[in-house]
């Protein structure tokens, strides 16, 4: 893939110092990541600041007069120039907002006074999750784990309460703070790992996530190695919550698409599995759930553990099944990290978009893939968004081709 080329260094006017009045942070419903702290968090000599939060950025003063500064930041493994600038006052940012070993060199009148390499060991570094993606971050937490452990820094990681649950005891030393009460002007670093779909520039990641699949991305824009692990849990509960063999199914997802839409699918599956002497118990969050004229409910012989749950809760179900059978949802990357052997359903998007799972199952001979397409722009807002086939008789064939015998199959290969 060739890399787009980076935009030019930025630079403005020096902001002013931050007002004393606090006031609290509410998120607009289309803000996924917290703003950095107005000022950089580290301070030079003769008042100059710097930080590597939302990619590296230097502040020269106003002195009131114009002095002849020169700022260069630079990456340090190569030592290519990324920005280079000549002002008397204002602020140089890097191009990329992703993980880049920053160098940072100053100059006054030609005379070197300030130099920085990049240096996370013992730094509070910040590491921001969109707080509505249940898998996403499921995922993508292992990377960031990765990164601390790398670069021996103290990890703080925005998630929601409910993810915390799942990991504050497993990891003592990370910091899971909610987004209202992250402490902005604390971080020397902080990344945002996201799905960047409009990100032509690749400005925000070193690489289009629809060709390095979803939690490969966050290795990506930390820079650390992408090898898939899961990240360890510790719940409050981890008694089995019934004793009969038992699979997890959970038929839920955000959108059609991510549906298994062939008719009568699941209620077949669960027959197959009474057949084979196994309960099946329903994990979702809603029994019925869909839009306008498709709606999934629970299947018809399935154990009722749906409701407003803590993640703790499901975990557990998870923790003691013999298998999940899911579709690229959440639920599915929960699965995964417990260690649950996961049926995964799916169709529009690629084997590598989630985790491996030798239990995937997908159709042969339709359409598949169209999440990947860029060229397809996902639209979150429409819940029957089907980009190429929609409202024909080809409309979501990826998943409504997919047989319940081929999923009782897969099952069927799962050990014990």
């Amino acid at each position: 893939m060739t890399q787009a080329a980076p935009a030019p260094p930025h630079t403005d006017t020096a902001p002013d110092a931050p007002s004393p009045v606090v006031t609290p942070f509410v998120p607009s419903p289309h803000q996924i990541f917290l703003s950095p702290a107005l000022l950089p968090t580290q301070v030079g000599p003769a008042g100059l600041r710097f930080d590597f939060n939302d990619g590296a950025r230097v502040v020269i003063p106003d002195f009131g007069q114009p002095l002849p500064w020169r700022v260069r930041i630079s990456d340090l493994r190569d030592d290519s120039t990324l920005a280079d600038v000549s002002l008397s006052s204002g602020v140089v940012r890097s191009p990329a907002k992703y993980f880049v070993p920053y160098g940072i060199t100053i100059w006054l009148n030609d005379v070197e006074v300030f130099a920085h390499r990049y240096d996370a060991r013992d730094q509070a570094v910040l590491i921001q999750f969109p707080l509505a993606a249940l898998g996403d971050v499921l995922g993508w937490l292992p990377y960031a784990l990765r990164f601390a452990q790398v670069h021996g820094c103290r990890l703080a990681c925005v998630v929601t309460p409910g993810v915390a649950a799942l990991f504050r005891d497993a990891y003592p030393d990370v910091d899971f703070v909610a987004q209202d009460k992250v402490e902005r002007r604390k971080y020397y670093a902080t990344y945002n790992v996201g799905l960047f779909f409009d990100d032509v520039a690749l400005v925000k990641q070193p690489r289009d996530f629809r060709a390095s699949g979803l939690h490969r991305t966050a290795a990506h824009i930390l820079g650390v190695d992408d090898a898939e692990a899961r990240a360890k849990t510790a719940l409050p509960d981890v008694s089995r919550p019934m004793a009969a063999p038992y699979v997890c199914i959970a038929v839920q997802s955000t959108a059609q698409c991510k549906y298994w839409n062939r008719p009568g699918g699941w209620d077949a599956v669960v027959a197959g599995l009474h057949e084979r002497g196994v309960q099946v118990v329903c994990i979702d969050q809603k029994a019925r759930h869909g839009k306008g004229d498709f709606w999934q409910s629970i299947p018809a012989g399935a154990i009722d553990a749906t409701g407003d749950l803590p993640l703790t809760e499901r975990a557990r179900w998870l923790m003691h099944a013999s298998a999940f059978i899911g579709l690229s949802s959440g639920l599915s990357w929960l699965a995964w990290t417990m260690g649950t052997p996961t049926v995964l359903i799916s169709g529009f998007t690629l084997p590598h978009n989630e985790f491996a799972t030798p239990y995937r199952v997908s159709a042969r001979d339709v359409c598949t893939g169209c999440w990947h397409d860029p060229a397809l722009r996902y639209n979150h807002d429409d819940f029957h968004w089907c980009p190429r086939h929609r409202d024909t008789p080809r409309a979501f064939e990826c998943t409504r081709e997919i047989r319940p015998e081929d999923v009782l199959a897969a099952l069927d290969r799962v050990p014990g």
